[in-house]
């Protein structure tokens, strides 16, 4: 690849990560067509890997790729509307958006688009899953991962959801106050998916992850901001910027992984947790607990180490007795075990776990096997522990969490 290929190539990488969902919710904004914004957009970032490299990187990547697609969406607009009624509308968009784009000043519809995704009339289970492809760029087998899907399932449900908001006229804008409620979860649910995607791959390895938990931050941020007195929104911030903090601390210096236990707690983001713990009292200030307020109030117990020392088990086993009445999971059921483990012992941890062993969504979750085999290790069933690692192993995409694993299953053979 030539400098100049290897320099398209980039500009086009940073577009996509840093624009993408500025762009769609743009482009879809007016037309409600969000699958028809993402393929112009799509086609795009094809005809710009194929011309920068020839003509350079425009000045200003945002605009190129704004009136190419907005050309392309115009096209299709005409092929499927033939009436001449209808083209003065396409003349009115295509001159509405030629007009940004040469200003070079596209105004950020991402959170309309996001509280559109979340409209009453698209189908709760798919909604989050809509806002993370559509203002975030997120492939569907990537999405269907998250939430413990086949791809096909999702595909087919994003399609019929992008459908919806075309049929339906849904509105892309931010809704009234007393609207608030019903959709705020959704939109919540779906930011923090995308931060636990981002979170997977710490070191940016993976395009399709790259940026994302800054992204998810972000957004997070902007929703905090429109909402100041919204607890949960205020808390699902301050749990991000927990996890954050610890970013630097999840790896050694030889790039291998280190558990939360054996983190070095002097490279925290102090500052990230200043802030975190701030948001959390006030989010506190409400009479009402969410989901959000118990687990960043879980976080915050584990970020209380670099002052304390120690971890606080027993605060920990209450908050997730807590969350499991609010937002029951095999993802709390499972910390919920390790933390009785920590209290109780590591018979009551893994009876614990025995209870979920029916639910079919753990067959491949990899921390499943991880803290099964860890439990079983302590208490001296080796055998069933070897086994139970090498589930683990198998399952984890992480290559040094897998040297990880494998250290603690050789362990048990010597």
């Amino acid at each position: 690849m030539t400098d100049k290929a290897a320099l398209a190539r980039a500009a086009a990488e940073t577009a996509a990560r840093h624009s993408y969902g500025k762009l769609v919710a743009f482009l879809s904004a007016r037309s409600r067509d969000v699958a028809g914004a993402e393929d112009a957009l799509a086609d795009a970032f094809a005809k710009a890997l194929a011309t920068w490299p020839v003509s350079g990187v425009p000045a200003h990547p945002e605009a190129w790729l704004l009136t190419v697609a907005r050309r392309r969406a115009t096209d299709q607009h005409r092929r499927r509307q033939t009436n001449e009624a209808a083209q003065p509308h396409l003349k009115l968009i295509s001159e509405e958006m030629e007009e940004e784009a040469v200003r070079e000043k596209l105004p950020d519809d991402r959170l309309g688009l996001i509280f559109a995704c979340a409209h009453p009339a698209i189908e709760p289970g798919v909604r989050a899953p809509l806002i993370l492809q559509t203002v975030l760029g997120l492939d569907a087998a990537t999405i269907a991962s998250a939430f413990l899907v086949s791809p096909a399932t999702m595909s087919q449900r994003l399609v019929r959801a992008k459908a919806r908001i075309r049929e339906a006229g849904i509105p892309f804008r931010i809704p009234e106050r007393a609207e608030f409620p019903e959709r705020l979860s959704a939109v919540l649910e779906a930011i923090y998916a995308a931060f636990a995607e981002g979170w997977t791959d710490p070191a940016g390895t993976e395009t399709r992850r790259r940026n994302l938990a800054t992204e998810a931050i972000w957004l997070g941020r902007l929703v905090a901001g429109l909402m100041p007195d919204e607890p949960e929104a205020l808390a699902l911030l301050a749990l991000m910027l927990y996890a954050e903090a610890r970013r630097g601390a999840r790896r050694d210096a030889s790039g291998d992984f280190v558990p939360l236990s054996e983190q070095d707690m002097g490279s925290w983001d102090t500052k990230l947790m200043g802030e975190a713990d701030a948001l959390l009292r006030q989010a506190g200030h409400s009479r009402e607990l969410g989901r959000y307020q118990i687990e960043a109030a879980i976080q915050s117990v584990h970020a209380a180490r670099r002052f304390t020392g120690a971890t606080d088990w027993q605060a920990l086993c209450s908050f997730y007795d807590a969350l499991a009445l609010v937002a029951g999971s095999p993802v709390v059921a499972i910390n919920r075990a390790v933390a009785i483990a920590e209290t109780q012992g590591a018979a009551a941890g893994l009876s614990a776990l025995d209870a979920i062993g029916d639910d079919r969504r753990i067959d491949d979750y990899q921390p499943y096997w991880a803290a099964r085999a860890g439990l079983l290790r302590d208490l001296g069933r080796a055998d069933e522990a070897r086994q139970a690692y090498e589930r683990a192993i198998g399952l984890e995409r992480d290559e040094s969490v897998r040297r990880f694993l494998t250290a603690k299953q050789a362990a048990l053979v010597n």
